[in-house]
């Protein structure tokens, strides 16, 4: 049996992550996320939970799950769901689709109706501003709106304040850094904010993928990028059949380079790689 420890001042010299520990975890993440965690994420698990173990002063994970599953665990659950279900993202990731979206379809937009996308897996708000540049920049005025969702609360309400590391100014292109960013001073010096016109042209908010979307009308685009890699074949299609009932007939959905809609859906047709487009 494989053991993952730790050590820490506040608890006893090691503290072990065990197989049926683990086992527990996986499932309970399963059911609410629908992301599948293989044995190679049991060192994630030990190192985003050990911080919660010591401020509870627990000394097993099994006594961390009993908490989080218990009738009066609904705070330190929605907290171990953010911790295990976050994932790394930054501005302008993955440009090729930023390309494509300023020039195909953009110039093929309905100039009377407000142009409407869907970050459905936002994280902690780096795509959902970088499209927020890129359509200030190409629409201006015109009618525009983004709605943005993730199902951990943590890094929404990140997303919400816009403050990311001074460094992040690297990702982004530099006509957007002066009209869209503004450099920390002061106390707040070494970050980046994104400026208010952005912040209040981007709507946040939390949504489970496997469970259906919220009534919010159809959109032109949706981006579903870097998730689907986390959920088993089963989960995809329905996360996928679910969202496309949100994306008008014309519209374009997104996924990450690394993902493929092979047999997850016949709903749409590939126009490029990662890029498709709803008959």
């Amino acid at each position: 049996m494989t053991a993952y420890a730790f050590k820490n001042p506040n608890l006893p010299a090691v503290v072990v992550l065990r197989e049926k520990e683990f086992a527990q975890f996986r499932d309970l993440i399963y059911r609410i996320s629908g992301i599948n965690m293989s044995p190679a994420k049991k060192p994630l698990i030990t190192s985003r939970l050990a911080k919660r173990l010591t401020y509870h002063g627990l000394s097993s994970y099994g006594e961390y799950f009993q908490m989080i599953t218990a009738a009066d665990g609904k705070t330190e659950l929605q907290m171990a769901v953010d911790l295990l279900t976050t994932n790394e993202t930054h501005f302008f990731r993955e440009p090729k689709h930023f390309d494509f979206l300023r020039q195909r379809i953009l110039p093929a937009r309905k100039p009377d109706k407000t142009f409407r996308v869907w970050s459905a897996a936002c994280s902690s708000g780096e795509e959902p501003y970088s499209i927020a540049m890129l359509l200030d920049d190409v629409l201006g005025h015109a009618p525009w709106e983004i709605v943005a969702s993730d199902l951990s609360t943590r890094v929404l309400e990140k997303a919400r304040i816009g403050l990311y590391p001074i460094e992040s100014m690297m990702e982004i292109p530099s006509s957007y850094l002066s009209n869209c960013c503004l450099k920390g001073t002061g106390t707040q010096e070494g970050s980046l904010l994104i400026e208010r016109k952005l912040r209040e042209r981007v709507q946040f908010m939390q949504h489970n993928l496997t469970e259906a979307p919220p009534k919010l009308g159809e959109f032109d685009v949706i981006f579903l990028r870097n998730v689907m890699i986390y959920f088993d074949q089963d989960t995809k299609r329905q996360v996928v059949a679910r969202l496309l009932s949100s994306l008008r007939p014309g519209g374009h959905f997104l996924i990450g380079h690394s993902e493929t809609l092979n047999g997850v859906t016949e709903g749409l047709r590939a126009v490029q790689p990662a890029v498709y487009l709803k008959p």
